[in-house]
């Protein structure tokens, strides 16, 4: 009884330890907002504290950053509860207020030929860096005992998982897709309607964007969150993984990290400067609350609010564009996760077993990432499901995707941040060829702050 006690008493001590050390942040954290620092500055700053608190945490070796991570999971809990109704909401009012069903054609060619692009881009990036860095070499690992890998589900099963069958169902148990294409059903029957009798479908529009200006407000008041969410959830993060474990793996770490900024600079920026004629860095520096973001939930869903604000007011991007692709992109582009992680893991993969894979085997590995890329849209874990067809198809053991299991996580941050820009230059670059990008507006000296400011 007295172990119990005891064993108690220290829990709450550890917890209470991280619960004033989370207050005391928000409290530095609130006095830069009313002292109107940017609200970008306010983000990097959060995550600077937050890598410093997690450091100091995971070298006590204790536990003191479980009460640090319920605030991160409350912020990131706070954002999926607009998921649903985001979705369903903007993509519906996006769509119906288009008056041809020839534009929606157009606009919709345009979003997949960059997303699955830039996907095959990315996975010969990430099979290159892999070749050349040898993440895998000198490694003698075994697979965990316990190690399961996802079942690979057939195409038959995927299609039929995209079909909405019960849209009330598909939202209630979190599923995305099937409730974008039921809102993509809505929204080209209102345009049909309404192309013979507009008068019919006037309330259902007025109502639609009625929804739409209430759920971005409460959209702002999450949004503000972000720089206590930001270092909550760094913060964790830091003082759960130590430096053993990224010894150990060290080098897909480095491999990936070097593939996904070559990508991020080389093709996002390339993309952006050449084809839209932006500068890339006021760019990058305009959509940088879509990084931060997404780098520290590790969720293209949760960035999803973030991602339309910065969208449309920072880089000036009409929102019908912005929400026809950012709720798309969310769901279907794995630049990193479909790309550049599969093509990793199997060259890691060969190299640990001694497998050689030959031309033929490269050419296999980026079709299929390609193609798995779309296959998983809306699958929990997409970049498992990838990395196991990939791994399937090439014929190596699947016992690969469990030796990189434990840095995974540290990974997942870029690679969600990868993602998410590519949603965000994939609405850049269709916005601006559909001449629905107000450059004057974005080559403006002053940083919008997505109206954030007051908190």
């Amino acid at each position: 009884m007295d172990t119990i006690d005891n064993n108690f008493l220290l829990a709450i001590q550890t917890n209470w330890y991280g619960f004033v050390t989370s207050i005391f942040v928000f409290g530095i954290l609130y006095y830069l907002a009313r002292k109107r620092v940017s609200f970008g500055k306010r983000v990097l700053i959060g995550l600077g504290i937050g890598l410093g608190v997690g450091i100091l945490f995971q070298s006590l070796g204790s536990l003191e950053y479980k009460a640090i991570s319920t605030f991160g999971s409350i912020y990131v809990s706070l954002i999926r509860m607009l998921v649903i109704p985001l979705v369903f909401v903007l993509v519906l009012n996006s769509i119906s207020s288009l008056t041809s069903l020839d534009y929606l054609r157009k606009i919709g060619f345009k979003t997949f030929a960059w997303f699955l692009g830039t996907t095959g881009v990315a996975s010969i990036i990430g099979l290159s860096v892999a070749l050349i860095m040898n993440p895998g070499k000198g490694i003698q690992e075994v697979a965990p005992a316990d190690f399961v890998a996802r079942e690979i589900p057939t195409f038959s099963q995927v299609i039929l998982d995209l079909v909405p069958s019960n849209p009330f169902n598909e939202a209630a148990n979190g599923k995305v897709v099937p409730l974008l294409i039921f809102a993509i059903f809505l929204a080209v029957a209102i345009i049909k309607v309404g192309s013979k009798n507009e008068e019919s479908v006037k309330p259902i529009r007025d109502i639609i964007q009625s929804a739409t200006q209430v759920l971005h407000q409460v959209v702002k008041f999450v949004i503000r969150l972000t720089p206590y969410g930001v270092f909550a959830l760094i913060a964790g993060i830091t003082a759960r993984y130590g430096w053993d474990t990224l010894q150990e793996l060290g080098s897909i770490i480095v491999t990936s990290y070097v593939a996904m900024i070559i990508h991020f600079v080389l093709v996002f920026g390339g993309l952006v400067f050449f084809v839209a004629r932006v500068n890339p860095i006021k760019f990058f520096r305009k959509i940088y609350p879509t990084i931060a973001v997404a780098f520290t939930t590790r969720s293209s869903y949760a960035t999803l609010p973030v991602n339309l604000d910065v969208i449309t007011k920072r880089l000036h991007i009409s929102p019908r564009i912005a929400s026809f692709v950012a709720p798309l992109g969310a769901s279907v582009n794995f630049n990193a996760c479909g790309g550049i992680w599969p093509a990793i893991v199997a060259v890691f993969t060969a190299q640990v077993y001694g497998i050689t894979l030959t031309g033929t085997d490269y050419i296999i590995l980026v079709l299929v990432s390609i193609i798995s890329s779309i296959g998983v849209a809306g699958v929990p874990g997409p970049a498992v499901i990838s990395t196991t067809v990939v791994l399937t198809a090439l014929g190596l053991p699947l016992e690969g995707i469990g030796i990189v299991a434990g840095v995974e996580a540290l990974i997942d941050m870029g690679r969600t941040a990868v993602n998410a820009t590519g949603t965000t230059v994939t609405s850049l670059l269709v916005a601006n060829s559909e001449g629905e990008f107000d450059r004057e507006a974005f080559n403006r000296n002053e940083d919008e702050e997505i109206e954030l400011q007051a908190v």
